[in-house]
């Protein structure tokens, strides 16, 4: 093969191009230095033994105002801006270190918060007596104790870990100096809003306090408000998406994402990349189908072991691992040089991940690639997303069999020209080969090299069909959507807006009932009632363990919709005069329209020709539309007449509580 690889090497004209032009062109541009940021000797001698030249936008931004003094900082920057090196730096330079923790670093993960301890160890390499320990759950507490207890001058934890630790009173924060909230908005994403919280009320009021987040939505907001001081904001322009991703997406059906996820990773052979899955299930689900169809693949979730993700992690960082397939959650804090692409599987419920997602690859200045698969009814996210990241997303094509055959044996040729064979090492062979080889011609040789290489993908993409979705051409079949493991089932939530529920809360509370690993499709919220959809495998299980529970005090009822509820009966169309018979489903109300007022009262959404508010009507003894009412709105007025002031929310009249939602 190697003499072989010399025959065709003289038949092919081979180009190089001259790595040196860009950088040559990058020298020309006048930059700021780290040096002009104002770092000590010790820090800027860690800095070039690590390769860094020119600080980040952030950093070049961030740096000064922390080491200028003590006031606060908020700052708004994507993941893979150089955040870290942003907050690190200053605080290393600025710690005493006499043996007592003087700062925190909270991270919403343990691999972010591993990651963050591994670069703050290097940016001090070369000062004295600094000892960081990052502690997060997953790990031995006696041993996190121990390190602290040994002197930790910084601490990088995640939430719930440093709350055990202050539970046990294993750790001293009175004598905080700064506090760094790092990926801010992910942790509140996370549901860690009370337990920050808790330690910013327990830090103390000198301290200075710095958050870092890709995002600045309300609760990041209001914790700039209420936990910090008068503080100096910066930002990267917005949301703007780095400058070095291109964004691609593929317009397919969902039935067939998984084949043409395949498709993409062999039209590149050289893929070093993430695919994000929605949910541990189908994250798992993805990674075994890969592996068995031999793909050099692994999955990353929350389900593992630290002792699992350790291992799987330490074979995609060293590249013996092309593919990751992650969760979001499970992706956060990986910090890893030359991703060459990030796979969406689907885009994700909240647009603001999509930065987080793509902001794995093109780190350091380095060029990458973010590919999402979508469908017809995703193409207003993606124009959303455009807004938001302020870049241009391109369609492409899922390549054709004949597509990924060309690019493979492109991939070889291009392997075989930069060979270089090791003459003396196959001296011994030549013999044997011009031997039983003489009788071939050379173009003939070439034929069964290229046959032998390309044959399994040959075999395989003989007859492909085409996976490529014609835009606005689109459709849902009957009683569900497809999705990548089977069809999506429509519910009704008897819980809305009005008792607090949003979309957050909601998958929150999913996870606390058990179906964190059961993969939910669209949320709609109303003011009293709600829409979503979940794996119609997963059904039976949705309706367990759900229905009946409890939402902020609240008993839930859920069903499936299209399915009349246990014990009620659809409203006559017509029938002046009539009294509702039980109460009619809340998408069964016409014209959503409000009734301050009727016959038999009952004061709540009326359907036509009906003067009597049968919407949120409750039978009686009285006919008085009993049941509940909710505040702020004149529906069902317990009984009472219609134009009584609401009591308070979510109470029921003794008489005529009738069955409720």
């Amino acid at each position: 093969m190697h003499r072989l690889s010399a025959i065709i090497l003289n038949t092919v004209n081979v180009s190089y191009s001259d790595p040196l032009l860009t950088f040559g062109n990058n020298l020309i541009k006048e930059m700021t230095t780290f040096t002009s940021l104002g770092l000590d000797q010790e820090i800027l001698s860690a800095l070039e033994d690590l390769g860094f030249q020119t600080p980040t936008p952030i950093q070049e931004k961030a740096i000064p105002i922390l080491l200028e003094g003590e006031r606060d900082l908020v700052a708004l920057a994507q993941t893979g801006t150089g955040k870290t090196a942003a907050f690190g730096l200053p605080l290393i330079q600025k710690m005493h270190f006499k043996g007592h923790t003087e700062a925190l670093v909270l991270a919403p993960t343990r691999e972010l918060c591993m990651q963050i301890a591994r670069d703050l160890v290097q940016y001090a390499k070369h000062k004295p007596k600094v000892n960081v320990v990052p502690v997060y759950g997953g790990a031995g507490i006696r041993e996190q104790i121990a390190q602290i207890r040994a002197g930790a001058g910084i601490v990088v934890a995640t939430p719930g870990r440093l709350i055990d630790l202050m539970e046990r009173k294993a750790i001293d924060l009175s004598k905080l100096r700064m506090v760094v909230l790092d990926e801010a908005d992910e942790m509140l994403n996370m549901g860690f809003k009370e337990d920050i919280d808790f330690i910013l009320e327990q830090s103390p009021a000198t301290r200075q306090t710095c958050l870092f987040s890709a995002t600045m939505p309300n609760e990041v907001r209001r914790i700039s408000k209420n936990y910090m001081n008068e503080p100096h904001e910066v930002s990267l322009a917005g949301n703007t998406s780095n400058e070095n991703i291109e964004h691609h997406y593929y317009l397919v059906k969902e039935k067939n994402k998984y084949e043409s996820v395949k498709r993409i990773l062999d039209a590149l052979p050289d893929v070093y990349g993430i695919l994000f899955a929605q949910t541990r299930k189908l994250c798992q689900e993805l990674a075994e189908k890969l592996i068995h169809d031999g793909y050099n693949a692994d999955s990353l979730h929350g389900e593992l072991s630290q002792a699992q993700r350790d291992k799987v992690m330490g074979r995609f960082r060293n590249k013996s691992l092309k593919v990751l397939v992650a969760t979001d959650v499970a992706a956060r804090g990986i910090d890893v040089s030359n991703i060459s692409h990030v796979i969406n599987y689907s885009l994700p419920n909240e647009l603001e991940v999509y930065t987080h997602r793509s902001g794995r690859t093109a780190r350091a200045g380095m060029k990458g690639i973010s590919i999402s698969l979508v469908g017809n009814r995703d193409l207003d996210k993606i124009r959303r997303l455009e807004k938001i990241t302020k870049a241009q997303f391109a369609l492409q094509q899922v390549p054709s069999g004949q597509d990924v055959i060309k690019s493979k044996f492109s991939h070889f040729l291009e392997e075989l020209k930069l060979e270089t064979p090791d003459e003396k090492a196959i001296e011994p062979y030549l013999d044997l080969f011009h031997t039983e080889l003489k009788s071939f011609t050379k173009e003939q040789l070439i034929q069964k090299i290229t046959s032998i290489e390309l044959k399994k993908f040959i075999d395989y993409y003989d007859g492909a069909s085409e996976m490529n979705e014609i835009a606005g051409k689109g459709g849902r079949e009957r009683g569900g959507r497809d999705s990548g493991t089977g069809q999506f089932q429509k519910f009704f939530l008897s819980v809305g807006e009005l008792d607090g529920l949003d979309k957050k809360s909601m998958l929150k509370w999913f996870n606390d009932c058990g179906l964190g690993d059961v993969e939910f499709g669209k949320l709609a919220i109303q003011k009293t009632h709600s829409f979503l959809e979940a794996d119609v495998a997963s059904t039976a299980k949705v309706l367990a363990a759900i229905n009946d529970q409890k939402f902020q005090g609240r008993k839930v009822r859920i069903e499936v919709q299209g399915f009349e509820p246990d014990g009620y009966t659809k409203r006559k169309k017509s029938g002046h005069g009539e009294k509702p018979r039980g109460e009619s489903k809340p998408w069964e109300r016409s014209g959503e329209k409000k009734s301050y007022g009727g016959s038999n009262g009952g004061g709540g959404y009326r359907g036509s020709n009906d003067n009597r508010g049968g919407g949120e009507y409750r039978s009686s003894s009285e006919n008085r539309g009993g049941g509940e009412k909710r505040s702020g709105e004149n529906r069902g007025d317990s009984g009472a007449k219609a134009h009584k002031p609401a009591e308070k929310s979510f109470t029921k009249k003794k008489e005529g509580k009738g069955k409720r939602w």
